[in-house]
């Protein structure tokens, strides 16, 4: 995973956890403010009210023909008389309580029933306004408080991850850098040994201590070409091109029988023939390689190495079976660096290499393991890669 992915997701997630612990605070706090709405509520209406008697107060009836009640935008009020029959109201929804003092329903209906003084305000008894209690505002404070925390928090865990990061970045540049200078020392003595290997058995026979240094340099060779892989996969675009894949694996398969022979391993195949594929030559070798080398690397001395090539109508299937130590954590073995037996050697990388060609090109694995029993690599090419065999 990228540096940067890593500090986006794990911000997210915490982000999240501080979210998810801000939730009691806040209900506390939208029930505390929406209190306080209603306080303020019951102030408007009180208001209003005011307005109401103030209008009545001055209304006189020897002097006014008629009196004009107040109407008002948001607020609805009416005169009631002592057993809260309407002499005239303009609250067109049922009231649940008929007590002075003010009340909210549990249909957000709020009113304010105000006593007034026997036969003075055309025969009433009680002044009620009322209004509908929308706690809008109170939401959307609380949303943009909520929002403000998350940015805020998200940012915040974002910063310090990137900061905290900085000396593991460093140490990983440090370590790419390293085999960087490897694959550069690495080659030029690797070629020469493989060389002057080549023309010694050409004119001299064989010899199988010639032949353990042939098979420990093609080991070293799989090491020196994922390290070249690595440096090179973010400054070249690798090409698609037909490959007869069955010629292919059985030239992987030949390479690689002097080092299962270190271990009296043999590699036994079962291939279909004119399996065609469109892909890159060097990713599949990258995939190739990795398997088999690991195959042998981790079986049991003595045992056999299975690969195997099938072509179905829509899809192609490589398999790499073993028999030896098996897998204890199958997600773990592509992350990079990662080595289940550090015992065996190697970088950790040509898995997490393998796993980057299989996303980029959309190649399904299933992997299949139990301890000291062995392990199942099986790789799925999708159809748009695999082509149908000349008949």
């Amino acid at each position: 995973m990228k540096d940067s992915q890593y500090a986006l997701k794990n911000a997210a997630l915490y982000t999240g956890l501080i979210t998810v612990i801000l939730l009691a605070p806040l209900y506390v706090y939208t029930v505390y403010m929406k209190q306080i709405h209603g306080i303020q509520n019951e102030l408007m209406l009180k208001q209003h009210a005011s307005r109401i008697i103030s209008a009545m107060e001055e209304y006189d009836e020897n002097r006014d023909n008629y009196f004009e009640y107040p109407r008002f935008k948001r607020i609805v009020s009416g005169l009631y008389d002592l057993h809260f029959k309407p002499v005239f109201t303009l609250i067109d929804f049922p009231m649940e309580h008929f007590a002075a003092g003010y009340h909210i329903d549990e249909s957000r209906s709020a009113y304010l029933i105000i006593p007034l003084p026997r036969e003075r305000y055309f025969g009433a008894e009680y002044l009620i306004v009322a209004n509908h209690l929308n706690y809008a505002p109170v939401y959307e404070r609380v949303a943009v408080i909520l929002i403000a925390i998350v940015v805020l928090v998200f940012f915040l865990s974002l910063l310090f991850l990137q900061r905290f990061a900085l000396p593991f970045k460093r140490v990983n540049q440090k370590l790419d850098n390293f085999i960087k200078d490897t694959v550069h020392e690495i080659n030029t003595p690797l070629s020469i040994i493989n060389i002057n290997i080549d023309l010694y058995n050409r004119k001299n026979p064989q010899s199988k201590y010639l032949q353990r240094i042939k098979a420990a340099s093609k080991t070293l060779s799989n090491i020196y070409n994922d390290m070249e892989y690595l440096i090179k996969n973010r400054q070249i675009v690798f090409e698609y091109d037909d490959i007869d894949v069955s010629a292919f694996v059985r030239e992987r398969i030949l390479y690689f029988n002097e080092v299962a022979a270190m271990k009296g391993i043999t590699i036994a195949s079962e291939i279909d023939e004119g399996v065609i594929l469109h892909f890159n030559q060097t990713q599949l070798q990258r995939i190739i390689d990795n398997n088999i080398s690991n195959a042998i690397k981790y079986s049991h001395e003595n045992s056999i190495v299975e690969v195997a090539l099938k072509q179905y109508d829509h899809r192609c299937e490589l398999t790499f079976k073993d028999y030896g130590l098996g897998i204890e954590n199958t997600e773990k073995i592509f992350e990079r660096y990662y080595r289940e037996e550090t015992g065996k050697g190697g970088f950790g990388i040509g898995l997490n290499i393998v796993k980057a060609i299989m996303e980029e090109a959309g190649i399904a694995l299933e992997v299949t393991s139990a301890p000291q029993q062995g392990s199942t690599f099986t790789y799925v090419f999708p159809p748009e890669l695999c082509q149908k065999p000349a008949i």
